[in-house]
């Protein structure tokens, strides 16, 4: 970088002597995330967090999709029954899919999300619109969905919902680190639970019982 451009960032930054202003250049979502957990090492480091304080507050209006480069197509940030916002609802003839707010909702407690919702979808034609923005036909949505776009013929109340993580709020409390500290059976590195022990194995008169075979691939040695 030159001289000027250093200069201009430290005067945009409001830089004085001894500072250390820190950026990052990739993707939105890239940056937010590293410069997300940079903030929070930081305060660590500097013990600017207090456990006995508690602050709370309220996101709203996430992004309706997200742009995934792996499938090459928009997905869906919350899942594929939120409501969108009715003055966002021009932007789908548009095709400015990424600027779609959703009526979702999280609470969240000193930096964790605690509980999050959403108003959901309860019109034939804004679901089926829905799922043509992920990429589905109209065929393809009716053979995965069409229990659901067809009751919503019928017509369906409008409803929401907000769910709150118990063993998350218990965490604050008792100011442990992890979830792992609080939850009844906590999970391993591989998944698995030491005081269950599973997963475990099964007979096959319980996998008949629940239509469920057991297909070894071709290149599988057992």
């Amino acid at each position: 970088m030159t001289d000027e451009e250093m200069d201009a960032l430290v005067a945009a930054m409001d830089g004085k002597a001894g500072d250390l202003l820190l950026f990052a250049a990739d993707k939105k979502k890239l940056v937010y995330d590293v410069l997300g957990a940079l903030r929070l090492e930081l305060a660590k480091q500097m013990d600017l967090l207090d456990k006995n304080e508690y602050r709370f507050v309220w996101v709203t209006e996430f992004p309706l999709l997200e742009w995934s480069e792996e499938e090459n197509r928009y997905t869906a940030m919350h899942h594929p029954f939120t409501m969108l916002m009715e003055e966002d609802i021009p932007l789908i003839e548009s095709g400015d899919l990424g600027k779609i707010r959703a009526k979702a909702y999280d609470i969240v407690l000193n930096g964790n999300e605690i509980g999050g919702g959403s108003v959901r979808i309860h019109q034939n034609d804004i679901q089926e619109k829905m799922f043509e923005m992920l990429g589905f036909t109209k065929d393809a949505a009716y053979k995965q969905f069409g229990f659901l776009l067809n009751a919503f013929k019928y017509g369906v109340p409008p409803h929401a919902g907000l769910a709150y993580g118990v063993d998350r709020m218990i965490m604050h409390m008792v100011h442990a680190d992890s979830i792992r500290d609080v939850i009844a059976f906590p999970k391993v590195k591989d998944a698995s639970d030491l005081m269950s022990e599973a997963p475990g194995s099964v007979d096959e008169k319980q996998l008949e019982e629940l239509g469920i075979a057991i297909v070894k691939s071709e290149d599988s040695e057992e």
